[in-house]
């Protein structure tokens, strides 16, 4: 058989034309020009994006706790289920941003150096085998910030603009 001829069943050949195959008016491929305005809003929503990708993230506890600092494998090791214990000997309460939220993104990046994928899957084996329970899903900074402020031993992370005097920073990831 040669290269643009087919055989047919009834012994016909046939020669395929496929260059010069004519699409109707609603299967062509169109291109999008963009004005002026589209591309400015293009840029702005990507720089809003990209604000939020290289924000920096705060590790917090209440400003009483008599926790000073914690270093990135301590912090590492408590969020990723590999300790429960905090450096005073007290069990740690983690608590965890919304699946999906960019702080969250930012911190399992920049702190454990795992994308949320990765992180979901390690907690799902811990849980599986009995040997943890992931950190609790907290909506929002605020909320964040009045539980680890009122809570002896809770932790969490928040946005580093959302500081303020209720909570102590035990760890800064830039």
């Amino acid at each position: 058989m040669r290269s643009g001829i087919n055989q047919h069943s009834s012994g016909l050949i046939a020669r395929l034309p496929l260059f010069r195959l004519k699409y109707p008016d609603f299967m062509r491929i169109r291109t999008c020009k963009m004005n002026h305005f589209n591309k400015l809003c293009l840029i702005l929503a990507l720089s809003v994006q990209l604000g939020d990708v290289f924000a920096q993230v705060a590790v917090v506890v209440g400003a009483k706790s008599d926790i000073a600092a914690l270093t990135v494998d301590q912090v590492t090791s408590i969020y990723l289920g590999k300790t429960d214990k905090l450096p005073n000997g007290n069990t740690a309460l983690p608590l965890d941003q919304v699946s999906g939220s960019a702080v969250r993104s930012n911190f399992y990046e920049k702190v454990t150096g795992k994308s949320e994928a990765q992180v979901k899957a390690a907690w799902s084996r811990l849980v599986f085998s009995g040997k943890g329970t992931p950190p609790k899903e907290i909506g929002s900074s605020a909320e964040i910030k009045k539980l680890v402020a009122t809570t002896p031993n809770m932790m969490g992370y928040i946005e580093k603009s959302a500081v303020d005097s209720s909570v102590k920073v035990i760890l800064t990831a830039d």
